[in-house]
């Protein structure tokens, strides 16, 4: 026999914790955690590449019922995230609640007895609502290079940092120049006997004011009333100044000439300067910042190939553009499946058909967390969310809201499912393809993972964050089908 559960959540990244948190303070303590992994953290558990770091301040990239004044850096380092969500956890007795090693392998709506079934890899559960915490960044793409599979040296992706494999004195090629290449680039470099970056699409890159916070300031943080919450409302104002130019393109030309201005600061030769120039209006990709990219570039031992790669042959990297690299280690920063997500495959409505048999290519959902035929399921970081500028706990926090919200109305009145109603979804997502019509997301001249196999842009919000928090946070029962039941005592009314 199955157990069952009031809720599953699947996920023990900041998500599936976030998630924890919010229905113990609901009053529902009938709730299973699953995770694949042997703790708490997520992406930041997982991702352990050198020099791995936030591109959100701190003090923003927290839970709001768990500030920590403690930081000591302005963008903080992988290691103090991961501690800090692990203590967030323990603070909040979510182990006991949690089980490790458990991977979700199906989900199926069950209509007659309204009701989740959900299999892993340890067995089956059944629950009255699930919560889908795995998150977009969750899955490491790896690209399909022709004779990659037979290359006979060292290959891993940067979210399977192999430590045990050392690059000292190594010939080693990265593919890929986003986010966690522009950090781990610069701590590898001075390692390495050759680094080849293969770089398919230049990024804009910005400097990063970060620093280490002084003891004394990380004092007034924590004695001072009012102090941590002031300067976070600085940071939180001069993002959002950002944000205003990623919905009016016409901004973001003050913002690239900085961009510009920092590659020609750091970068004095022309002809490399000229493969780092993009194409495209800032903020079209997902804006970088890094003090150290651009100088570890220019390294002796550094070569930057401007093209895509072709294909692996034997030990030998193949460049587009007829360029080669014999190395002995290829590095893989080459990011995730943002919206293709695994998950889509393994959760299933009452006739059978997955998330992804709905989606056709093109994820989308009503306020970023409810898909219709899903009903008393919630998607956490879901489609239509993202923003360039903003801290990915305020997304979540807007989300926990809704879903409690959603439960809570369940539990008092009596209702067996809630799904959203399909009329309200297309609405809403026929406006909010219109509104991003206008954005550098849709605009800027680029193909970005923001856009999805069918073109069409699945991830990005094209409003305000204060939008975002007030919008997204409202559960509204008009805006979904409930079907009652009659014994209120299945219910934990």
């Amino acid at each position: 026999m199955s157990a069952h559960f009031e809720v599953v959540v699947i996920g023990a990244g900041i998500s599936g914790v976030g998630a924890g948190v919010r229905l113990r303070e609901a009053g529902i303590r009938d709730f299973l955690i699953i995770e694949a992994a042997d703790d708490f953290g997520g992406t930041w558990r997982a991702n352990t590449y050198p020099g791995c770091q936030c591109d959100v301040p701190s003090r923003l990239y927290s839970y709001s019922f768990a500030p920590n004044p403690d930081w000591t850096r302005v963008y903080a380092h992988q290691p103090e995230i991961l501690a800090y969500v692990k203590g967030v956890a323990d603070r909040h007795r979510l182990r006991e609640h949690t089980r490790f090693g458990v991977r979700m392998t199906e989900a199926h709506w069950q209509p007659g007895a309204a009701r989740w079934r959900i299999g892993t890899d340890a067995g089956e559960f059944t629950a009255r609502f699930l919560i889908a915490g795995a998150g977009p960044w969750n899955e490491p793409l790896v690209p399909a290079v022709p004779g990659l599979a037979e290359f006979p040296g060292e290959v891993f992706h940067s979210a399977r940092w192999n430590h045990d494999y050392d690059l000292r004195g190594m010939r080693v090629a990265v593919l890929g120049t986003g986010a966690s290449a522009v950090q781990f680039v610069p701590a590898i470099a001075p390692q390495v006997d050759r680094l080849h970056l293969f770089q398919r699409t230049a990024q804009w890159v910005l400097p990063k004011p970060d620093h280490r916070i002084p003891a004394a300031e990380r004092w007034v943080m924590r004695h001072v009333p009012g102090a941590r919450a002031a300067v976070a409302a600085l940071e939180y104002r001069a993002m959002e100044a950002l944000g205003r130019g990623f919905r009016r393109p016409s901004l973001m030309r003050g913002v690239q000439a900085v961009a510009r201005a920092h590659l020609r600061g750091a970068v004095r030769d022309r002809g490399l300067r000229r493969k780092l120039t993009p194409d495209y209006t800032l903020g079209c990709k997902r804006i970088l910042f890094s003090n150290h990219y651009y100088p570890a570039l220019t390294r002796p031992n550094v070569d930057v190939h401007a093209c895509a790669v072709r294909a692996v042959d034997g030990t030998t990297v193949l460049g587009a553009d007829g360029s080669t690299a014999e190395v002995d280690a290829i590095i893989l920063g080459t990011g995730f499946h943002i919206l293709d997500m695994p998950l889509s495959n393994l959760i299933h409505d009452g006739a059978g058909r997955s998330l992804a048999d709905h989606w056709r290519g093109s994820p989308e959902a009503y306020l970023g967390t409810v898909t219709a035929g899903f009903p008393n399921a919630f998607l956490l970081l879901g489609p239509g969310l993202g923003t360039g500028h903003s801290s990915a706990f305020t997304i979540l926090e807007a989300q926990l809201a809704l879903v409690c919200g959603a439960i809570r109305s369940a539990r008092a009145g009596g209702w067996a499912s809630v799904d959203v109603r399909r009329d309200v979804q297309a609405a809403y997502n026929t406006e909010l393809q219109a509104a991003l019509a206008g954005t550098v997301y849709n605009t800027g001249g680029c193909r970005s993972y923001y856009l999805d196999a069918n073109g069409r842009n699945s991830f990005s919000w094209p409003w305000s964050t204060s939008r975002l928090r007030t919008q997204v946070a409202r559960f509204d029962a008009r805006d979904f089908t409930v079907v009652h039941t009659t014994d209120r005592r299945e219910l934990g009314a």
